[in-house]
């Protein structure tokens, strides 16, 4: 198991992680992920109270390489956003399962998040 994903989150195939306690679910983009992406450079954050479903794109991270867009692992309501990662998006880089979140969520259905990879199934998907 690589120290780069964290046992105690779950992973989507397009490199979101998730992070639940109780029904709200912190999510961001895999240290693979930022990875494959190299410097960001800006992020854009979803509107609070914005009701997405799975797989739903939800914000969009810059690099130099390349927008790309981060998608809803689950379904649920945005309920905040992570204002230091627009302030800072290298933060993205430098701490991805940490102070480089990027929203959460309040989830419909928390079991939906257990569906989601765990980090063994993961290290498999982007090996």
């Amino acid at each position: 198991m690589s120290m780069n994903t964290p046992a105690d989150l779950r992973y989507a195939t397009s490199h979101e992680w998730v992070r639940l306690d109780g029904d709200i679910a912190t999510v961001g983009i895999s240290d693979h992920a930022q990875e494959e992406l190299t410097d960001v450079v800006f992020v854009e954050l979803p509107a609070s109270g914005r009701a997405v479903d799975a797989g739903d794109p939800t914000a969009v991270v810059e690099s130099v390489k390349a927008a790309s867009d981060i998608y809803a692992p689950v379904s649920g309501e945005v309920v905040d956003v992570n204002r230091e990662v627009e302030a800072d998006p290298s933060l993205v880089n430098t701490d991805p399962y940490g102070k480089g979140w990027i929203f959460k969520l309040k989830v419909t259905d928390a079991t939906h998040v257990f569906k989601l990879m765990d980090a063994a199934a993961y290290e498999n998907h982007i090996s």
